[in-house]
């Protein structure tokens, strides 16, 4: 065979055998490429710890350590969680609900506490029932107007307020007393299917002299509870209010009767047969009360009202049994605009016949 001894054996060489000597060495050279590619994969690939090979990019490696990001990811979901899960929380085994309640206090004229004792067995039926739309559902309390047309009542929905868990009790605030409200508990999935969980009792705001303060545990209600509890409808004759009942006496350690027997106790009524003679006296006053800008000139019935740094203003006057108008005139600081809002107010006063109640000794 010919050997590549230079440039002059080549030239030596027949035209056939020149074309085996070259397809001889490029086989010779491409043989030679592939060794070196093997070996170079076969000695740069990353090993595992047993000596056998992985791919570089640890598919098939040991598993690896969860990344921060999904840790945190993990807590998140947590917080979620809890934040949805409207369960009664209870130290004492005892305390823990069998049912579901809602109950719905009045607190002052613009002011409503909320109560609730959910158990967890209606919050694992409640995810249960709305499936995939659990993920993105909000707990919420759902409040609703209720109007009364003769002997029939209807609810109209006011707004929804969002609420989390952790908590079992929350204030709402509503406006233009005298109203009355009910509230539904429950959650609102993103497409806006309301499952509601519990519904309360309803309850009317009434205007009063001097709103009670606003605080977050049961001692406030405790000094004028026989007041929140008639506001509420504990006292009305319309509607079952046992769930109410309960939540008070369990709560104030005290039971609740009728008005009497509730604020004098048992004694009460039980006080002889010879007593001073019982009268009882009403009489009624107009608190109007509004806001303009600082500095304006306002009356009201002719006569000028004083206006507090905010622009805010108050007054008070007599409400005789009769209906009259009260015009409120307010006028800007240079003059040049004046608004006028007429407020007509009617008092109807009936003095019912006197009952005498027989009590068993």
């Amino acid at each position: 065979m010919a050997k590549r001894e230079g440039i002059s054996g080549w030239h030596s060489m027949r035209k056939d055998q020149l074309i085996k000597a070259l397809l001889k060495s490029a086989k010779e050279e491409a043989s030679r490429s592939r060794g070196a590619k093997r070996r170079k994969n076969t000695n740069g690939a990353p090993r595992k710890s047993n000596g056998q090979l992985r791919a570089v990019d640890g598919r098939f490696g040991p598993k690896q350590p969860p990344p921060r990001d999904q840790v945190r990811l993990e807590q998140i979901k947590a917080k979620l969680a809890q934040a949805k899960n409207l369960a009664f929380k209870a130290v004492a085994e005892d305390k823990v609900p069998t049912t579901d309640r809602l109950v719905v206090m009045v607190r002052d004229p613009y002011w409503l506490h909320a109560y609730w004792e959910l158990t967890s067995r209606s919050i694992e039926r409640a995810q249960a029932a709305m499936g995939q739309h659990w993920h993105g559902a909000r707990p919420i309390l759902r409040l609703f107007e209720v109007t009364e047309n003769g002997t029939t009542a209807s609810r109209s929905g006011v707004r929804d307020i969002d609420i989390h868990g952790g908590v079992n009790n929350w204030y709402v605030d509503v406006q233009d007393p005298p109203r009355a409200f009910q509230m539904d508990i429950g959650y609102l999935s993103v497409s806006g299917k309301f499952l509601a969980l519990a519904r309360s009792n309803v309850v009317s705001t009434a205007l009063t002299k001097k709103p009670n303060g606003v605080d977050g545990n049961w001692a406030g209600i405790a000094a004028d509870f026989d007041h929140i509890y008639a506001m509420s409808g504990g006292y009305s004759d319309n509607g079952n209010h046992s769930e109410l009942k309960e939540v008070f006496e369990r709560q104030l350690h005290r039971p609740m009767g009728t008005p009497m027997v509730t604020r004098f106790g048992l004694g009460a009524e039980a006080i002889g047969n010879e007593r001073p003679p019982f009268t009882l006296e009403i009489d009624a006053e107009v608190v109007v009360y509004g806001a303009t800008e600082p500095g304006s000139h306002v009356t009201m019935k002719g006569e000028p009202v004083r206006l507090k740094k905010d622009g805010t203003f108050t007054m008070r006057f007599a409400l005789p049994d009769r209906r009259q108008v009260v015009p409120v005139v307010a006028s800007s600081v240079d003059g040049v605009e004046q608004r006028t809002v007429v407020l007509a107010v009617e008092r109807n006063t009936k003095i019912m016949e006197p009952v005498l109640r027989e009590h068993d000794e």
